[in-house]
């Protein structure tokens, strides 16, 4: 290197040890700025600064009577500091027969004394310098040089320790993306796998209702079991990639606490093997109607008694359930189920609830399962507020049990009116859907209902019928070639201006993707494999003039009300906010994805992501994630635009239900 001023025999690997920090250009900080003034201070001198040296230039992080951000490298003293491995100290530049002539000694800074403390990386490396300067001689005391050394130690920890949250982030990032890309693949395998399903359970459900000798009606009875089976297996699936993306969420409505628990009860008696007596007993105090999330509660017992069932042949199953606490707003119940079947030995105790595990490796062999029901409970009662615990003594019994508070509710339960036949009429119903097994299960079913049915394959045949029959419903598959259900809607509502009531039937389950329907123009959505009564219910909603079938998204204010110490104007404000810039950012992301401006995308993507953190919008968070994640790339995919409409949507419900707040 012809340099005029001296270098360093391991420049080139100082430089790197340099470049690996990523401090050069950053914005102040203020653990460093707080260094500065401590410097200053301790040695009461009116120039101090914390600087770092690269090829050409001094450029100071932080400093004190300087007043400019960087310098060229050839008129620094630090040139000379970082060549050492000790604090260099000058305290008469004039008597210095190297600096005496120097532009900053004999004007410039008007240098007159000079103290500088190499930083030095933990690989031995110095990389720049902590400084203290004044315009007068000066002497440093013992202490006073101890302290800049200690100061310049803090100054590399606080480099280190940036680093190591860099790594962090981008470790996050990396785990984050595979938790994405898992939950992607986990609900595409959902859609496969319930596409054959819906078959499987429709047509067994209408077979059943044929006349049937006994052994025929034993091999379809079978049948039914092993497709529920298999779908509360998927459900499993879906619900741990639900929690652990933290979108699932736990309802909040009146039920009839007594009436769940006799129905579990009833559900499940049947799976009981001979020599098993299996009870239920229920405090007399319990009540009967609390607020809460009933389906949960089912999941949770009908795991629980499902497996005290399958893992007892004798002896017996008992559930009870008992309050053990009341307060102004809420009980407290105790649930137990207690068996005397094989038990679980001492040292599985500890992994039971843990995924996949199960007691003993003979046990899936031998009885089936997959391993995720308790994990699938432990995450559900935790997500309740409360906890599971397990006692049990290996071949003779074990006992589950866990305590939830519900609210109290002063009214009586209201009759639920049961969807159960066709008191529409003759509809006419036109379905959009490419798979032949689900055109004749519907064709089935609708006929049953009392309907007339067209099919179309795709969603420019249905478009083509509409324009020539005439039609009072429309069953809308979303994943269809040549024009998708998405597609197919927003031209029966945007191109032909129809109203007519449009159902969207799909083997995903996805909240962002029933946001998406509804926003596009859609009046409902029945997931597959659907229940016929769950059908019909879904087609007298739309057909109910003035229903809204759309489900609202819950919100979770936990974080906002946490950030808010109690204050609502605080709140109000937040949420003011949200409604004011959250939509015209929304609408500036959407464009800059549209013109392919990767660098508006990814800066617009990433400022949004705080503001959805606030509102718990984890759903929405994790599609800017990729979002901004695919900017970077510089390359926009079909995921890309998956989630950019799943976001518009969902930004749109959220505006929605806060200004009605």
């Amino acid at each position: 290197m012809n340099k005029n001023y001296p270098i360093p025999e391991n420049e080139l690997q100082r430089l790197a040890a340099l470049k690996r920090y990523n401090i050069l250009d950053t914005l102040p900080d203020d653990a460093f700025d707080d260094a500065t003034r401590l410097v200053s201070y301790i040695c009461g001198v009116p120039i101090a600064h914390i600087s770092f040296i690269d090829e050409d230039r001094q450029w100071f992080k932080s400093e004190i009577g300087i007043g400019v951000s960087e310098v060229p490298r050839e008129i620094t003293f630090c040139n000379y500091t970082i060549l050492d491995t000790k604090i260099v100290e000058i305290n008469d530049t004039h008597l210095n027969d190297r600096f005496k002539d120097d532009p900053n000694v004999t004007g410039g800074f008007n240098v007159r004394f000079y103290a500088g403390v190499p930083l030095t990386t933990p690989d031995g490396y110095n990389i720049g310098t902590l400084c203290a300067i004044d315009h007068v001689v000066k002497e440093l005391n013992d202490n006073q040089r101890n302290a800049l050394s200690i100061i310049a130690k803090h100054v590399i920890a606080q480099l280190e320790l940036g680093t190591k949250n860099n790594q962090l982030y981008v470790q996050r990032k990396i785990a984050e993306r595979a938790v994405l890309a898992r939950d992607s693949f986990l609900a595409n395998m959902s859609h496969e796998i319930r596409t054959p399903l819906n078959a499987i359970t429709g047509f067994t459900d209408l077979l059943a209702q044929t006349e049937l000798d006994d052994t025929q009606r034993d091999y379809i009875e079978s049948v039914q079991i092993a497709s529920e089976n298999l779908l509360l297996i998927v459900n499993d699936i879906l619900d741990l990639s639900k929690m652990e993306s933290g979108n699932l969420a736990i309802e909040s409505e009146r039920f009839n606490l007594k009436k769940t628990l006799k129905h579990v009860y009833n559900l499940l008696k049947v799976k009981a093997q001979k020599d098993v007596e299996f009870n239920l007993f229920l405090d007399a105090e319990m009540p009967d109607m609390v607020i809460g999330d009933q389906g949960r509660l089912n999941q949770i017992l009908v795991n629980l008694i499902g497996n005290s069932l399958k893992f007892t042949s004798e002896g017996e199953v008992t559930v009870s359930v008992k309050k053990i606490d009341e307060t102004e707003e809420d009980y407290s119940l105790k649930f137990s189920v207690k068996d005397t079947g094989i038990g679980i030995p001492k040292d599985k105790l500890e992994t039971i609830f843990e995924r996949f595990t199960q007691g003993e490796e003979s046990t899936t062999r031998k009885f089936g399962g997959t391993g995720l029901g308790l994990n699938i409970v432990k995450q559900l009662v935790e997500l309740q507020k409360g906890e599971v615990h397990v006692k049990s003594t290996l071949n003779r019994g074990s006992e589950f049990y866990f305590i939830l508070s519900y609210r109290k509710t002063d009214s009586e339960e209201t009759a639920v009116k049961i969807v159960s036949k066709n008191d529409l009429g003759n509809l006419k119903i036109l379905l959009c859907e490419d798979n032949v097994l689900n055109q004749k299960l519907a064709k089935s079913v609708i006929n049953n209902f009392g309907f007339d049915l067209d099919i179309a394959q795709n969603g420019e045949e249905g478009i083509e019928l509409l324009s020539k029959n005439k039609y009072d419903l429309v069953l809308m598959d979303l994943q269809m070639p040549i024009k998708d259900g998405y597609q197919t809607t927003e031209y029966i509502r945007n191109e032909m201006n129809s109203n007519i009531p449009i159902i969207a039937m799909t083997a995903h389950s996805l909240v962002g993707e029933q946001e998406r329907c509804y926003k596009v123009g859609m009046n409902a959505y029945v997931p597959k494999p659907f229940k016929q009564s769950v059908l019909l219910k879904a087609i007298k909603t739309v057909m109910t003039p003035d229903s809204d079938a759309h489900q609202k998204r819950i919100l979770d204010m936990s974080f906002l009300d946490e950030m808010a110490c109690g204050d609502p104007e605080f709140k109000k404000d937040m949420i003011d906010l949200f409604v004011e810039k959250i939509p015209n950012q929304s609408a500036h992301l959407a464009e800059a994805f549209k013109n392919t401006d990767y660098e508006n995308v990814k800066k617009l993507a990433h400022n949004m992501k705080s503001s959805m953190d606030i509102f718990m919008l984890n759903d929405l968070s994790d599609c800017l994630t990729i979002i901004e994640e695919e900017a970077l790339k510089g390359k926009f995919t079909a995921e890309t635009l998956d989630k950019m409409n799943i976001f518009s949507c969902g930004i749109d419900e959220v505006v929605k239900i806060l200004k009605e707040l």
